[in-house]
């Protein structure tokens, strides 16, 4: 009975690995079927960030305002302390940079030679329909455009110049026409820092103060320098900020 119950055992496995293999197994798979693998498990994240265009912790450094920008260089600031004194309308006027004297020259020559191109031309044209005297036109021209490059930027160099107080700046300007005009800062709505290309390169600025009303509403002071120019502008606003206290 023992053996009969053994092999009956034995047929009944090999039915039964004969049915999965016909059928599958209980969970459903039918024997053409690839076998299933589980999925790989998903790679661990690396906490290097030095490749990642924008790194998780990235700290952001927020812009210094207006107050927090650094001043002008020491040598302009001792220069406009030396300046700041009470106005006197008979006291020695503050010289402007150097550099503005050939800024003028500059100018100048430029108008010189249109001076003498245009008189040149003029000159060819009259000696074409007529008989015209070489020289009669071009002769005075030169002269003039000599007088115009030489001497007009040094005179207008030492007519113009400025003081400024604790609380105004005194602008004179003008050969002919003299202009003296003094500006309180309590006045002053708004305040430039103008360069040009040329300025650029002479490292010299144009100081302009905007004003309330109409007659002088703008006070421009060129030729200064361009550290001196900043740090006026800085000590015109600390004292405006302080007046609106």
């Amino acid at each position: 009975m023992s053996d009969t119950g053994g092999d009956d055992a034995d047929k009944n496995g090999k039915t039964a690995g004969s049915a999965r293999q016909l059928f599958g197994h209980k969970g459903g798979a039918k024997p053409w079927d690839a076998p299933r693998t589980p999925p790989p498990p998903p790679p661990a994240e690396s906490k290097d960030t030095s490749s990642a265009p924008y790194p998780r912790d990235a700290t952001y450094t927020p812009r210094p305002s207006a107050e927090e920008k650094p001043a002008a260089s020491s040598e302009a600031k001792a220069e406009l302390e030396s300046q700041l004194g009470p106005l006197d309308d008979e006291g020695e006027l503050t010289k402007l940079h150097p550099n503005y004297k050939l800024l003028m020259r500059v100018g100048a020559i430029i108008v010189a030679l249109v001076i003498i191109g245009g008189a040149a031309v003029l000159e060819l044209a009259l000696s074409q329909e007529i008989d015209f005297p070489t020289g009669i036109i071009l002769g005075p021209a030169v002269l003039v455009a000599l007088f115009i490059a030489i001497r007009i930027p040094l005179a207008r160099y030492n007519a113009r110049g400025y003081q400024i107080s604790r609380d105004r700046l005194r602008v004179v300007r003008g050969i002919l026409f003299r202009s003296d005009t003094v500006v309180p800062f309590g006045r002053v709505q708004h305040i430039d820092v103008d360069q040009g290309p040329i300025e650029r390169a002479l490292d010299i600025a144009t100081l302009t103060l905007h004003t309330a009303g109409s007659h002088n509403a703008s006070v421009r002071l060129p030729g200064l320098g361009h550290a001196l120019a900043v740090e006026m502008r800085e000590t015109i606003r600390a004292h405006i900020k302080r007046e609106t206290l």
